[in-house]
């Protein structure tokens, strides 16, 4: 039985050909995925987890934007990106929903990029997404199952709702397949009229225990919006996390060399390092580490701040914090508006310097 592919593929695929559209496949609420291949039939070869930069025709001017490749180079017959539309934003993406089509042609740039696992090769993932950062995370889980040998992955996506979970058929279908391959799905709302039985609210360290037990000894690999992959990073580095085996993608600055790779300078509590809380209501100031919290040196000075779970899910120690700051790391037990008041948890705030909280 002879299969046409199109012209002998003789030679990797390179950028000064341009890439065609073959076919376009929606996946959830503006997100599509358009499959490209080159027109002599050269193929693809890149890392997975690499990046695109499309030349786009947008109606107001050409633009270049640059995609995560969502395919896998062990399928090196075309190449696929996955992209998703945000509202009054995204002019590439919404000119690529409206326009791009079978067998229209692109010129585009790459690869490139230097987050893959093929650069941290680990017998054990922690795959950390949220969004449309599902995407290279997507492609190294592809790249890993068509190895041939079991992985050993947990896959962690968050998503606004169920039916904006890209991937999910997908994801489901190789979780079903072998053991080794875990999915764990945390979305903020359920659709409505339909039932959603899984993890529900804003990922947390509770949920990162519950999803990998054995985070600690896993390889992570994060993308997202960057606050979404800040409160990643605080929840590993309160956790103990070795961060140097971290690893993260940024929609806004997919990263081309080591160089371009930015300092995380995230904070840290340092137990050597002095801070001091003053409670207004008490008249009392405290010395104390910032790896100290303030309902701990609360407690040790005698004063009550009424609490319950001691790791800032139920949200009854909150307090209102009047100077300074604190390093927070907590669980749901707050909400962002009440953060912008001042409010913090006194179970899992440390202080950054001197603080003053009305207590």
């Amino acid at each position: 039985m002879n299969a046409t592919f199109g012209p002998a593929r003789t030679a990797p695929w390179r950028d000064s050909e341009e890439i065609e559209c073959v076919m376009v496949v929606p996946e959830a609420p503006n997100v599509a995925t358009f499959v490209f291949r080159a027109p002599s039939g050269a193929w693809f070869d890149y890392l997975p987890g690499q990046f695109l930069t499309l030349e786009i025709p947008a109606e107001s001017g050409t633009v270049w934007r640059t995609y995560t490749i969502s395919s896998s180079p062990s399928r090196p017959l075309s190449i696929s990106i996955t992209a998703k539309a945000q509202p009054n934003t995204s002019i590439g993406t919404r000119w690529m929903l409206d326009n791009l089509a079978p067998g229209v042609r692109l010129k585009a740039v790459g690869p490139g990029g230097l987050f893959s696992t093929a650069h941290h090769p680990s017998p054990k993932y922690l795959f950390i997404s949220a969004g449309s950062g599902v995407t290279p995370m997507y492609s190294m889980s592809t790249f890993l199952w068509d190895q041939g040998t079991e992985p050993d992955i947990v896959f962690i996506n968050a998503a606004k709702r169920p039916s904006e979970i890209i991937f999910r058929e997908q994801l489901e279908h190789m979780a079903t397949r072998v053991p080794g391959f875990v999915v764990r799905f945390v979305v903020e709302e359920p659709d409505r009229w339909r039932a959603w039985t899984g993890y529900r609210g804003f990922f947390n360290q509770l949920m990162l225990g519950l999803m990998a037990p054995d985070y600690l000894e896993r390889e992570v690999f994060c993308c997202g919006p960057e606050p979404f992959m800040q409160a990643v990073r605080d929840m590993l580095n309160a956790l103990g996390y070795d961060m140097s085996r971290y690893h993260q993608e940024s929609f806004q600055a997919p990263i081309e060399t080591d160089g371009d790779s930015p300092l995380l300078d995230d904070v840290v509590p340092d137990a050597d390092t002095s801070a001091e809380i003053t409670f207004s209501a008490s008249g009392k100031t405290v010395s104390c580490a910032q790896t100290d919290t303030v309902l701990a040196v609360a407690r040790a000075s005698g004063l009550n701040i009424p609490s319950g779970c001691t790791f800032g899910l139920c949200g009854t120690c909150k307090i209102m914090k009047t100077e300074g700051e604190v390093h927070m790391v907590h669980n749901g037990g707050i909400s962002d508006e009440d953060i912008e008041e001042g409010y913090i948890l006194a179970c899992c705030s440390n202080p950054i310097g001197k603080v003053v909280v009305e207590v």
